[in-house]
């Protein structure tokens, strides 16, 4: 097997915790689209994380227009994707965190200089960006190594789809055999598994033992090499990969 030489990073609840108050933001306007469709339903943040969890702003309104059967026009579609990304920047630059031990790691494998570093998100790239500069991770990263589903693309996307990972691979020049990448969520996970890279499943997000216990059930049976709890098992998780 080729020597592991770049760490590919999903960005949000794997490096930023951002997925709470990116909710926050999409549930508002989740709920102003179906109540201008007089649907009676309405989400709570934590709701939407439930059922669309690892998926941008765009995926999610293509799949709550097959969930409650309507189409939206695609100038609106475009409308608040705009609206969404300016809302979820505002929340992110106000109140974002690191996740708790991810900037320490960061900074030891930048001091060695070992692996290449880059972020691999579905999230828009003004978004991911924002993130990363508000908790002090951009320092890490080159600005042509933060890569965006919703962005990078000549046709957007989201995760599960492996595009974002493929492109990533394409402008790194790396074969899958040569990357990590850390995911938190299913929809990240599967996209990585799909673009033939190795995963390790980070789940130190999920609130209470038994939902880490569930998602790391979940991400083992997607194909995750190995699932990480905490930031400081990432060394041995990462030598276990390179050892396998």
């Amino acid at each position: 097997m080729p020597k592991i030489t770049e760490i590919f990073f999903d960005c949000d609840n794997t490096l930023v915790l951002s997925e709470e108050l990116a909710f926050e933001a999409c549930a508002d306007l989740a709920n102003e689209i179906l109540e201008k469709r007089n649907i009676a339903d309405r989400y709570t943040g934590e709701q939407l994380i439930q059922d669309f969890v690892g998926q941008n702003f765009r995926g999610m309104m293509i799949s709550l227009q097959a969930k409650y059967n309507f189409e939206m026009p695609k100038e609106e579609l475009e409308e608040y994707v705009t609206k969404e990304e300016d809302k979820v920047i505002a929340k992110l630059v106000a109140k974002a965190q690191p996740c708790v031990g991810a900037t320490e790691e960061l900074e030891k494998l930048f001091e060695a200089k070992k692996y290449d570093l880059a972020v691999v998100s579905s999230s828009a790239l003004r978004r991911v960006v924002a993130s990363i500069k508000k908790v002090g991770q951009d320092k890490f990263f080159d600005q042509d190594k933060v890569f965006s589903a919703a962005t990078s693309l000549p046709k957007p996307t989201s995760k599960p789809d492996p595009a974002i990972y493929l492109h990533a691979l394409e402008v790194c020049k790396k074969t899958a055999e040569e990357v990590v990448a850390v995911e938190d969520s299913k929809s990240g996970a599967l996209s990585a598994i799909r673009a033939g890279i190795s995963v390790i499943g980070y789940v130190g997000s999920y609130h209470g033992d038994e939902k880490k216990f569930e998602m790391a059930k979940y991400l083992k049976e997607l194909g995750a090499k190995v699932i990480m709890k905490d930031w400081s098992e990432f060394q041995r998780c990462l030598s276990e990969i390179e050892a396998a």
